[in-house]
């Protein structure tokens, strides 16, 4: 699998107009053409809402995750790496909200501006790999994740067997419902995921700005996809067709 670059190593250049109407035109037309690139193993780029987080993730099907695709995410968007898991899949491996299962005064009064709660779960390594951090080792891990999720008889056990805690890869709950009950980055993905026929486990890391030190905006954002050939969709679009 090819991985695009922050320069646009893959072939095509975006103009601040073009890149403008791909952000306008998140319609059904863009929610077909994520659907597709998801269901071929290939990332999608997804802004939520202005009035929620305002950030853009690139997501990525769990199985689909390699070494080239973990350095993309690190280099060209820039925040944390997290696997979302269907509720169903969450429920099966027994991964509490680490809210919950922390017993620290910190995790008290746990105000969002964006959203009632996290969806942040515990932290794993896959147990085969060394210190969990590099390129090779996440990969490893997230695809692990990838499998699991769709593995007949995986329970907690198996997953306490397979992998470790803490770790370098952040999990993350989608609500039960998706999106009727959230319409996070976690649910956007995993909803994205069941309407590709992809394992509820993906990847998302939000996109920043290495210039402003804030979210990178939809118009930037959009013309990275365009300069990479990617698909941008509005979270909202996404909630139309799927929620």
């Amino acid at each position: 699998m090819s991985h695009p670059t922050a320069d646009g190593d893959t072939p095509g250049i975006a103009t601040e107009e073009s890149a403008v109407e791909t952000v306008q035109a998140g319609d059904g037309d863009a929610v077909d053409a994520a659907i597709d690139a998801f269901r071929a193993g290939q990332p999608v780029l997804i802004h939520d809402f202005d009035d929620r987080e305002g950030e853009t993730d690139i997501v990525y099907p769990a199985t689909a995750v390699d070494s080239d695709a973990v350095r993309q995410l690190r280099t060209d968007a820039g925040g944390l790496v997290c696997v979302a898991l269907g509720n169903a899949v969450a429920d099966r491996f027994d991964l509490p909200f680490l809210q919950q299962a922390l017993d620290h005064p910190a995790t008290e009064n746990h105000e969002l501006s964006y959203d009632d709660r996290s969806s942040f779960s515990i932290t794993v390594n896959h147990r085969a790999t060394e210190t969990g951090i590099t390129d090779r080792d996440r990969a490893q891990t997230i695809s692990e994740l990838g499998a699991a999720a769709t593995a007949d008889g995986y329970d907690e056990e198996t997953f306490a067997t397979a992998f470790r805690s803490p770790g370098h890869v952040h999990l993350l709950r989608a609500a039960p419902d998706l999106l009727a009950d959230r319409t996070g980055h976690t649910e956007l993905g995993v909803a994205l995921a069941e309407a590709a026929a992809q394992p509820p486990a993906v990847v998302v890391c939000e996109m920043l700005d290495g210039e402003t030190g804030t979210a990178l905006s939809p118009t930037d954002a959009a013309a990275y996809a365009a300069r990479n050939d990617l698909v941008y969709v509005e979270g909202s679009s996404l909630v139309e067709r799927l929620g």
